[in-house]
């Protein structure tokens, strides 16, 4: 790929981001009677104004935007911000034990008011963004009480790592699932992996050493009890002590995470985790590329372990796959890393983008049919896989084209 295709590339992406993806999320998701946001609207823009709505829709809105304004500062941006942090404070905090509830109605009554870890890690992610966007001591200090309130409750001292969920006062829970989709299992990959990148963008603006050994030991977690030696794939589902229980593999997952554990490492400034974690990022996308990458370049769903697979094709790991393969080429220099990159990209433009009523699809089907039914907002759709997808993909493109263009 030429320099001037990169520029061109670049500059899709960020006309992706602020006209497609920014623009309508700032003009049909904010909730005019109850303040916040709409907790759903489906496929074809029927609002669901009294939907109850979720922790991590609210918590994604608040890092998109604040990311958004770190990189332009838009008024309209800062305000989508700071709407959903006083959602976030007025309606979703347990003023009494401390957190955030993981579902709310629309008057902000808790529907369940358990403590998903998942959920207070992705506020923590959002309100250090917003610390970075806009220094104000008061975001870091719920941060940091977050923080260490999942230190204390959901950290396990016998076998390390962090449960999934506790009971709205902190008290242990056999609720542990965080959706009707997952096990109700202890432990698992998908909480670990954004506990860790919550805890890599806190350490960014916060660096005391209690923080920075959480954040090793969830490297070293990744690497000793998650990832897969043999096969390159995460385990996804585990035991207190950490068994697998399922065979399964999410290649999105797979490449979202050997980003995220290369950003932490990075981040943390650990020069020996830092060469661990690029040696298996490599491996976790070479094999995504080889097993779970289709024909047209898309990200393929699941797989059980035996060759049986879901087929279909959801936004979110196609934007994870643009990243994870840009950064297997700035790893290895291999141009199969990069043109899988742009082979994802021309896949999400092609089918995934929503040309008639804005943002992306839910998924389509491997024929490339839009998958009937799925909302276009909702506890789960939400901007943050593929805002940050443009993000990180515009930053690192840049990257390649000051590299390659001083050769």
């Amino acid at each position: 790929m030429q320099l001037g295709q990169l520029e061109q590339w670049k500059d899709e992406i960020g006309q992706e981001l602020e006209e497609n993806i920014l623009n309508f999320w700032i003009r049909h998701t904010q909730d005019k009677l109850h303040g916040g946001f709409i907790g759903e609207i489906s496929s074809d823009m029927t609002m669901k104004p009294e939907a109850d709505k979720g922790l991590v829709l609210n918590a994604r809105i608040l890092w998109t935007f604040a990311c958004a304004y770190r990189h332009a500062p838009d008024e309209r941006y800062l305000e989508m911000a700071r709407r959903a942090y006083d959602e976030l404070w007025n309606q979703f905090r347990d003023q009494e034990h401390g957190g955030l509830h993981w579902m709310v109605d629309v008057d902000g009554t808790p529907t369940q008011p358990k403590k998903q870890v998942y959920g207070q890690a992705f506020t923590i992610y959002a309100l250090a963004e917003f610390y970075r966007a806009l220094p104000d001591p008061e975001v870091l200090r719920w941060a940091v009480e977050l923080y260490e309130l999942l230190e204390k409750h959901a950290y396990d001292n016998v076998h390390l790592g962090y449960f999934e969920a506790m009971a709205s006062d902190w008290s242990p829970t056999r609720e542990m699932s965080l959706s009707g989709k997952d096990m109700n299992e202890p432990k698992s990959m998908n909480t670990h992996l954004h506990v860790l990148e919550a805890y890599t963008n806190l350490y960014r603006i916060w660096k005391p050493e209690g923080l920075r050994g959480k954040l090793a030991g969830l490297i070293d977690i990744h690497l000793d009890k998650i990832v897969d030696g043999g096969n390159h794939h995460f385990k996804l589902f585990f035991s207190e002590d950490w068994v697998s229980q399922t065979s399964h593999i999410s290649y999105g997952h797979d490449i979202e995470g050997s980003w995220l554990l290369l950003e932490a490492a990075e981040v943390l400034g650990d020069d020996i985790r830092t060469e661990r974690v690029k040696a298996e990022a490599i491996e976790m996308a070479r094999v995504t590329l080889a097993e779970g990458t289709d024909f047209d370049g898309a990200i393929l769903n699941e797989s059980d372990g035996q060759g049986h697979l879901d087929d279909t094709k959801d936004w979110w790991p196609q934007a994870e796959a643009v990243v994870g393969y840009l950064n297997a080429y700035q790893l290895t220099g291999e141009q199969t890393f990069l043109e899988a990159a742009k082979n994802s990209w021309a896949f999400i433009q092609s089918y995934i983008r929503d040309d008639e009523n804005g943002e992306w699809h839910w998924g389509v089907t491997r024929d490339g049919q839009p998958i009937a039914g799925e909302p276009k907002v909702s506890a789960w759709k939400c901007p943050y896989h593929n805002s940050r997808a443009c993000f990180e993909a515009m930053e690192r493109i840049k990257h390649i084209l000051t590299t390659e263009g001083n050769r």
